[in-house]
């Protein structure tokens, strides 16, 4: 059984690289949003023209981003929403709700001061881990039956 996953919100650490390393013997193809964090805001007005106001300049971005998005959860079998401690990713809370509203198995990923503020986003999760190795766990464990050692 292959997996799709898609691998969204915090872009300001290798969270992703951790799990992808950790899952590379597993039947798992990952997809995610682009990471560079100046293409991501830039893209918009890069490929469609400049705005001298920056609400446009961030829309055209944010619409261009949402076909990358949108593909990608609706391709997942799994969702996995990080959220960091440095910046408030109301990104990826739309990304989670996103994935719930469409069904979508949802794993949130967060440290535990971010408990309280995430709790309805925790709840509409199937499961909320702390650290990407116990996501690399969770996928393991569906894919193989195989707990950790």
């Amino acid at each position: 059984m292959a997996l799709k996953v898609y691998l969204s919100g915090e872009i300001h650490t290798n969270w992703r690289e951790e799990i992808m390393q950790g899952a590379a013997d597993l039947d798992v193809v990952f997809s995610a949003p682009v990471t560079d964090h100046g293409a991501s805001d830039d893209c918009g007005a890069a490929i469609l023209g400049a705005e001298a106001d920056k609400f446009w300049h961030d829309r055209k971005g944010a619409q261009l981003n949402a076909i990358r998005t949108r593909k990608g959860i609706q391709d997942a079998d799994i969702v996995v929403v990080r959220f960091g401690e440095k910046y408030k990713q109301w990104n990826a809370a739309f990304d989670a709700g996103v994935a719930s509203a469409l069904g979508k198995s949802l794993i949130v990923l967060h440290g535990p001061e971010h408990q309280h503020p995430l709790k309805e986003v925790d709840a509409a999760a199937l499961a909320v881990a702390e650290r990407p190795e116990q996501v690399v766990q969770m996928l393991r464990y569906i894919l193989k039956g195989e707990l950790p050692a």
